[in-house]
């Protein structure tokens, strides 16, 4: 008879613990207007924030 293979999921700790080791958070406070524009032009775009943020970053690094 064949075994039915056990279903796993990786738990959120396991996860948290990853994302913990592997990366880093940048937090900043601009204006909601600036933030409400920013989320709308990337959705219209379809481009996450993140992409935007982490490609002006490496951008700004290279230059100087």
């Amino acid at each position: 008879m064949e075994e039915k293979k056990r279903k796993t999921r990786t738990s959120a700790a396991v996860k948290n613990r990853y994302n913990a080791k592997v990366y880093g958070v940048v937090n900043i406070k601009v204006d909601k207007e600036l933030v409400e524009s920013f989320k709308a032009k990337c959705k219209e775009k379809g481009v996450s924030q993140a992409q935007i943020l982490k490609k002006a970053m490496e951008d700004y690094l290279k230059e100087t």
